[in-house]
This record gives C-alpha cells, structure tokens and sequence, in this order.
C-alpha cells in the first residue's frame, strides 16, 4: 500500500504516536512533497516543547521514518486540479493532493480539508484497523 502522507501524520510518527505503528507494517510505503517536510521540520520545535522532548531527538527520530520525497515534477500537471478542488480550503494542501491525483494513492491524514477531493482519505486509526499492526 502507497500513501501520500500530511504533516500531522508525520509529526505524530516522529514523537512516537500512533502513526508510527504505519512505518512499521509490511507492504507500506509512504510518500510526500517538500512542502511538507518544510511544515514538519516548522512544528517539530513545537512538539519538542508540548512533549518535553529535545529538538534534535525529534529530527533525529523523523530522519529515520521510511519517506520518499517525491519531486515536483512528478505531479505538476495535476496542481490546477488539486488548486481547483481545495480553493476553499488549506493552500498548503495543494501540492500533497496534486501527488496523491497523480499516483493515485490514497491520502494519510488525520485532517478533513482533504474531505470530498476526489482521493481516499485514511486516517491513522482506519489505516491501522486495515493493517491489523499490533502495538509497539
């Protein structure tokens, strides 16, 4: 299984939530888009300081998650498609639902803006229900 993954999935795998327990499963792959690495790499500090933990732990802990960052040009033609369909919604979401149209693979997100965009949306729970992964 392919999945175009949301910063709030990344962020919860780096502090060792839930989502983790994705990274871990066979047969998952997980994708994204630099943008998103930027939004991760923005609110890492940030989850530092709510879970006591230090920066470079976090970073250290979000290098190791297995992620391809897929480069523009694998999804470019698909932008005025995902512009069009969130243009009510989160602008920064744009590029993750242009790579999710263009591989078609569903979206990991834990967020609702991607709600009625044309992709699946999984969630961290549904995802792991699916999986079947046992706890770590």
């Amino acid at each position: 299984m392919r999945l175009a993954a949301d910063a709030n999935v990344l962020l919860s795998a780096a502090v060792g939530k839930a989502a983790l327990r994705v990274f871990t499963s066979p047969g998952v792959s997980v994708v994204t888009c630099a943008q998103v690495l930027g939004e991760v790499k923005e609110y890492l500090p940030v989850l530092g300081k709510k879970y006591a933990l230090a920066p470079e732990l976090l970073q250290s802990q979000f290098h190791l998650l297995a992620i391809e960052v897929c480069p523009s040009q694998d999804y470019r033609d698909f932008l005025a498609e995902a512009t069009r369909k969130l243009h009510h919604r989160d602008p920064d979401d744009v590029e993750l639902l242009a790579l999710a149209l263009a591989q078609s693979i569903p979206l990991w997100t834990n967020d609702h803006d991607f709600d009625g965009c044309g992709v699946e949306c999984l969630s961290t729970a549904k995802l792991l229900k699916m999986l079947d992964t046992p706890k770590l």
